[in-house]
């Protein structure tokens, strides 16, 4: 039996004593394009960044490609798992182009440098997400929904087997929102990458999900296609909201 790209098992996790994620098991196989949607502060983040090691649970374990995490090193999760995180101010002045090349450091000889191979995949990737007109900018000075896009592309340059995104769309417009799910949609389609990315947006999801994981008080509710997981009663009990108001995307 195939390992899953990531599995989580009976996980809980504590910020002190806020219990966050509650007894979680989820297995997202290979190859799977899955959507995480819930309410804020359900935990959703979290659970990010406990499938990659950054965050240590009170209890249970976590799997990658059936390998505890806590037993790999930071440089072997990077290579087996690309992290898109929610758009933050960058710390050092860097061009675009230089941003993207962060996503090739794993693969780096420590003594070489960037091979021909990693300048490839740095044009490939800046190619592939559309960056080829911010080429020579400082990335600092990008609005922040271009610097999502670059953030984007260094995880697409990393050329890892699993990407994990933390609400990759929240400050692009509908044309780069779409364009961003088109992409995920391509990469899952086209190179077999495993793709997991928290959502706000339940339209966005259903529309390019094939399975949605919806977390509520850091418990997984509901797991499964859109149609089922975005129930109305579901949608009333979880989001508090008439369901009504949400528009979905009908059925195919």
């Amino acid at each position: 039996m195939t390992a899953a790209a990531i599995a989580l098992e009976g996980v809980t996790v504590a910020y002190g004593e806020r219990l966050v994620l509650r007894d979680v098991d989820l297995a997202i196989g290979r190859g799977e394009l899955v959507a995480v949607i819930g309410p804020n502060g359900a935990g959703k983040s979290t659970l990010l960044r406990a499938a990659t090691g950054l965050v240590a649970p009170a209890a249970g374990r976590i799997l990658v490609d059936g390998e505890p995490v806590r037993g790999l090193d930071r440089a072997a999760v990077a290579r087996r798992i690309a992290v898109v995180p929610q758009v933050a101010a960058l710390p050092f002045s860097a061009r675009v182009e230089e941003v993207v090349a962060l996503g090739r450091v794993p693969h780096e000889d420590p003594i070489r440098g960037p091979r021909p191979s990693d300048r490839a995949a740095v044009a490939a990737a800046i190619e592939r997400v559309g960056l080829g007109h911010l080429l020579g900018r400082d990335a600092r000075e990008l609005s922040q929904g271009e610097r999502q896009l670059v953030l984007v592309g260094v995880a697409v340059a990393q050329a890892a087997a699993t990407m994990l995104l933390d609400e990759p769309t929240i400050h692009l417009d509908l044309r780069h929102q779409v364009q961003t799910m088109e992409l995920l949609a391509d990469l899952n389609e086209r190179d077999g990458t495993t793709t997991v990315a928290v959502l706000h947006d339940l339209a966005l999801a259903a529309a390019f999900f094939p399975r949605l994981v919806l977390v509520a008080d850091g418990r997984v509710v509901a797991d499964g296609a859109p149609a089922w997981v975005l129930a109305p009663e579901r949608i009333r009990d979880v989001f508090g909201v008439d369901p009504a108001l949400v528009r979905l995307p009908a059925p195919v």
